[in-house]
């Protein structure tokens, strides 16, 4: 950690007393009391954190991304541009819902999620998966596993560094993965 305290930019506005050191909240950014942000992360202009939603440590948020109630990220993980997540599955103006009723989603350690993506509510991204921009994650994705396409569509396997791997599934940084089953993904071998 750089800093013992987070740097909140004056234009910033940000409610919540659950921020991490270290963790810089840009310009027109807006953290809602109540969201949970880890250490060392980096809110980006004109993105929106709502009551509710976490963030582990080392989080980068891009420009304008919205994470809503019921959305946990977990450490690592890249969130590119004016990528969204949903979190009620069949919304209607007239008939509201409490909280209690959205669908919560999960992104695991690692990821990274492409510009304008929108991951639908109910999903849990697997571990340093890969998301495609302007992808439209409607299922579960598994651990290192590229998706791409509306609907998001499996399309290889992606390194914890961020290559995408052969049929070997060995990384020319060294790493190795074998397949554990279509649903879980890769697993790395020591």
């Amino acid at each position: 950690m750089k800093d013992s305290k987070p740097f909140i930019h004056e234009r910033a506005l940000c409610e919540s007393d659950d921020i991490g050191a270290g963790t810089r909240v840009w310009a027109f950014a807006h953290v809602m009391k109540g969201a949970k942000v880890g250490c060392d992360c980096n809110i980006g202009d004109h993105a929106f954190l709502e009551a509710g939603c976490v963030l582990g440590n080392r989080v980068t948020v891009k420009n304008a991304v919205l994470v809503w109630d019921q959305v946990t990220i977990e450490d690592d993980v890249f969130l590119g541009p004016n990528m969204v997540f949903t979190n009620d599955p069949n919304p209607r103006a007239a008939f509201r819902k409490a909280p209690s009723a959205f669908k919560p989603t999960r992104v695991k350690q690692g990821s990274s999620i492409g510009a304008n993506a929108t991951i639908v509510c109910g999903v849990t991204l697997g571990e340093c998966c890969f998301v495609g921009a302007g992808s439209v994650v409607i299922r579960d994705v598994p651990a290192y596993a590229l998706v791409v396409g509306n609907p998001a569509r499996h399309l290889g396997w992606m390194c914890a560094c961020g290559e995408k791997l052969g049929r070997s599934r060995t990384c020319s940084c060294g790493r190795r993965y074998a397949l554990r089953d279509e649903k879980v993904g890769l697993v790395p071998l020591k």
